[in-house]
């Protein structure tokens, strides 16, 4: 087997959140398969960088009252803390706010600018006359042009899914100052995409993609390609187009670049040559793991820009699915996602990564986190049939033998059989059909099993005269537990760490060339692997919806503006009634929550209200309310709200949520 030089790299984590489950599917995906290289004996980078750049990031800064610079070195921070606790080792982390991705945007650029890649003409855009800045389409929000939905972004419908100008929005504001945007016009650059139909109808077919994913370019190609907006307006956090004062590159420009920069800044700590994994004539393998959702990004801006600007082009781009939470697609703006240290503060990270890995393919399809699917696996493979061989053998040869090993193979065409395992197995970890290489690794798992159920160890030690025969047993056990180690490696590379401690020998290279361990001195075995337990899932849930309940904090008025006017129409689609406190109670674990019981004539409602600071539960039974019987129920983090109590009062103690007892019934309208 020839060794190859391999540089590896997953899309930048933005720098304006937290790293969440989503997005591990990516780094744990491309943490295997570079683990595996490494195994392989190739030799293989894997670089990444936080992605820095842009007016989210601005504009949260603003928000903090700190600068862009300390904004993201905190990130940076945390998604690294985050990255290395889940087991993903990156050859080189950096930033694209950085020395080496400044030069290489302006290298690019003016290399695409000199070959006649680049014009700039005016264009008319939303401007922001309170903040003084141009606003990006996700900094406008109104009412859906197409299905009236309220608070919608400027670039398209979450409730219908149109997409549409943000010139298109109905009463459209400024996200940022909640001011009404005004048109203004200004200069800005575009790289001609266009130029490059030819060389990326050539690429894109030519096996550097999915078939799914070269089909899809295929309808964009033949859509015709667009120019490229690549500029963007002060103010913004970014690196300054040369010779253009006051226009900056849009994050997309230096992003990918940042790939480069990050191996650049790797090359110039290690004294690797840049130019073997990065000039046009490289003979190096060059691939990019990435999400579908960026795939027009990856897949012809970059290869455009990278061939305009005499680079190489990726060996080839794999792209991925989704994740989904029970089914549950996640979402950043609605917030059904769990973070990583969420799941850190109480599962064992190697749960999931080997959970991702039994599901991961080569294919875009999603992939669902479905958490009894999850613990059930975990349980059932790792600990009932890996873990569960050592520790059914080690005790054994702990005890009679003074933890040596047996001196002979007694079952070599089994051994055998493991090892002859790896070229199948190898081929799945390489064309990441990792399920695929896990179904194959648990199936010689239950061959191990079955083994041992049938020596039967345990009777062995039971009877005269066995005991050769008990510690070859065991041993055999030992030696077939070490090769399902080696294969499972790269998935749970801490375990496979703490096997070596237990067998008191590395797990190095691939498994063709392992020979059993014979006559050999092991250390005590410990524990290596518990069971999932349901009461953590439970608390990561919990905690992630709790997240979900925070809203912003906002400065504290005397007064809260008028909010802007309805029809009639509008108001009379709310139905009120006089509700009757049935029962109250404390919300255990909630600080200002009381739970409702409510009567509204004809049914009861569970409603959970926000008064605690204001009542006692034994303040409210038996008295009227109003209520908003008709507003859809909500799932919350302590059960189902069934509607909401209407209040009045600036909050705190002073806080009204009673009817006056003259005549009002349960279940009577309010007009």
């Amino acid at each position: 087997m020839s060794k190859r030089k391999i540089l590896a790299t997953s899309a930048l984590p933005y720098a304006n959140g937290p790293i969440h489950l989503g997005h591990l599917v990516e780094y744990i995906q491309t943490d295997i398969w570079t683990r595996f290289q490494k195994q392989r004996g190739h030799e293989c980078y894997y670089i990444c960088a936080d992605d820095t750049h842009g007016t989210p990031i601005m504009l949260k800064a603003d928000s903090l009252g700190i600068k862009p610079e300390e904004l993201i070195a905190n990130t940076y921070q945390q998604h690294f803390a985050d990255f290395s606790e889940f087991g993903i080792v990156f050859d080189n982390y950096h930033s694209t706010h950085s020395e080496e991705n400044r030069e290489f945007s302006s290298l690019i650029y003016k290399r695409l600018r000199d070959g006649g890649h680049i014009s700039s003409r005016s264009i008319t855009q939303a401007y922001d006359p309170v903040k003084e800045m141009f606003l990006p389409d996700r900094f406008i929000k109104g009412e859906c042009p197409k299905c009236g939905a309220a608070d919608q972004y400027g670039d398209g419908c979450e409730v219908c899914g149109a997409t549409y100008s943000p010139t298109d929005l109905k009463n459209a504001v400024s996200a940022v100052s909640g001011e009404k945007p005004i048109e203004k016009d200004s200069v800005h650059y575009f790289f001609n995409l266009a130029n490059f139909t030819q060389m990326l109808q050539n690429w894109t077919t030519a096996g550097h993609l999915q078939a799914e994913v070269s089909n899809k370019l295929a309808e964009w190609l033949g859509g015709g390609l667009q120019q490229w907006d690549i500029s963007r307006d002060a103010p913004y956090f970014g690196f300054e187009i040369p010779d253009a004062p006051g226009k900056y590159f849009y994050v997309w420009l230096d992003a990918p670049i940042g790939y480069m920069a990050s191996f650049k800044n790797f090359c110039d700590k290690t004294g690797l040559n840049f130019d073997e994994f990065w000039a046009k004539d490289s003979t190096a393998e060059l691939y990019h793991f990435i999400g579908k959702d960026i795939t027009y990004f990856h897949a012809l801006f970059w290869p455009a820009m990278l061939s305009g600007a005499n680079f190489r082009t990726p060996s080839a781009i794999f792209v991925h699915g989704f994740l989904t939470v029970n089914g549950e697609k996640m979402s950043k703006s609605r917030g059904t996602f769990i973070q990583a240290r969420t799941y850190l503060n109480h599962l064992n990270p190697e749960y999931l990564r080997y959970y991702f890995a039994a599901k991961l393919s080569a294919g875009l399809d999603d992939l669902d986190l479905n958490f009894d699917d999850f613990s059930q696996r975990v349980n059932s493979d790792l600990v009932g049939k890996v873990v569960n061989i050592a520790s059914r053998c080690s005790g054994f040869i702990a005890k009679r033998f003074e933890n040596k090993l047996s001196d002979n193979c007694a079952e070599p065409e089994l051994f055998q059989s493991f090892i002859d395992a790896n070229e199948e197995i190898a081929k799945f970890y390489e064309n990441r059909e990792f399920g695929k290489a896990m179904r194959e690794i648990m199936a010689l798992a239950d061959k191990a099993n079955q083994y041992i159920d049938e020596k039967k160890p345990w009777l062995m030690a039971k009877e005269e005269g066995k005991e050769a025969e008990l510690q070859q047993v065991c041993s055999m056990g030992i030696n077939l537990f070490r090769v399902l180690i080696a294969y499972l490696k790269p998935v749970l590379p801490l375990m496979a760490a703490n096997v070596e401690e237990f067998l008191n020998t590395p797990l190095q290279g691939w498994i063709n060339e392992m020979q059993p361990l014979l006559a050999h001195t092991i250390n005590e075995f410990k524990p290596l692997m518990t069971r999932v337990d349901a009461e953590k899932i439970a608390a990561i849930v919990a905690d992630s919806q709790e997240n979900l309940e925070k809203t912003p904090a906002v400065k504290a008025k005397q007064f809260d503006p008028i909010a802007p006017e309805i029809e009639y129409d509008d108001f009379s689609k709310i139905d009120l009634r006089i509700a009757k406190i049935v029962k109250a109670e404390h919300v255990e674990g909630a600080e200002k929550l009381l739970k409702l019981t409510l009567d509204i004539g004809d049914e009861t409602r569970q409603v959970f209200a926000g008064i605690k600071s204001a009542y006692a539960p034994e303040d409210l039974q038996g008295k009227l309310t109003v209520m908003v019987a008709n507003l859809k129920p909500r799932k919350m983090k302590f059960g189902m709200s069934e509607g909401m109590v209407l209040a009045a009062g600036p909050g705190g103690k002073d806080l009204w949520v009673l009817h006056p007892d003259d005549g009002a019934v349960a279940g009577m309208r309010v007009k």
